[in-house]
């Protein structure tokens, strides 16, 4: 099995603990595309989840992988899925910070928000798993696909091939292109306050210039 664990603060759970919790809570509702939660255990201050292990590797998201095809397998199928009632995060609420309109984010599609190729797992049978669901939210469907962006780009692709590849779903293509510009915007500018606030964290800087380089891409204006 695999197990994860967070430590509670004094008095309180934290946030690693919250976000198991939520993990858990979520884990019966988003089968088959996760693994199975077998146990969870309360001891010592500590917050224990064992999950099944499966026996795979993380996805290759660069341009040609034929994993980029059972990624586009995934995300259909969790678009086709209603946000069960267990999902209580609302995915716009992310953007609130830096947009007074936030309202074409929002929605009642289940979006696990975080499908870096770390968190999707291939079995030699090509069978993909989907891990880490700590931040999965209801939202509209296309802000799973905005939120896939940075990872193709880190992975190799260039803003065109990402547009390009972003053309099959129908929920991206059907979005107001200056909702997704204000998106694209928002995202840069999230990462780019989170790599100011803690400049020795590396992702966070790489996050904010890829984000830059996609609403770069998308000539979005200073109005948002």
């Amino acid at each position: 099995m695999f197990v994860k664990g967070a430590r509670k603060e004094p008095g309180r759970d934290g946030p690693e603990v919250a976000t198991l919790r939520n993990e858990a809570r979520i884990n019966p509702h988003v089968q088959p595309y996760a693994p199975r939660l077998l146990w969870s255990v309360e001891e010592a201050g500590w917050l224990l989840l064992g999950f099944e292990h499966v026996q795979a590797r993380h996805a290759d998201y660069t341009p040609g992988s034929p994993d980029l095809a059972l990624l586009a397998k995934t995300v259909e199928a969790l678009q086709a899925t209603p946000a069960p009632d267990a999902v209580t995060l609302r995915v716009e609420r992310r953007w609130q910070p830096v947009l007074d309109d936030v309202s074409a984010m929002a929605g009642h599609t289940l979006i696990h928000a975080d499908l870096n190729p770390d968190n999707l797992l291939i079995t030699d049978e090509s069978r993909a798993y989907v891990v880490d669901w700590t931040f999965t939210s209801r939202g509209a469907a296309w802000v799973e696909l905005a939120l896939l962006i940075p990872w193709l780009l880190k992975a190799g692709h260039h803003p065109g091939q990402v547009a390009h590849w972003l053309s099959r779903f129908p929920s991206w293509t059907r979005t107001a292109p200056a909702d997704i510009d204000r998106l694209a915007w928002a995202f840069a500018e999230t990462w780019r306050r989170r790599s100011t606030a803690d400049p020795g964290i590396a992702w966070k800087a790489e996050l904010a210039a890829l984000g830059q380089q996609w609403a770069d891409h998308r000539q979005l204006g200073p109005a948002v």
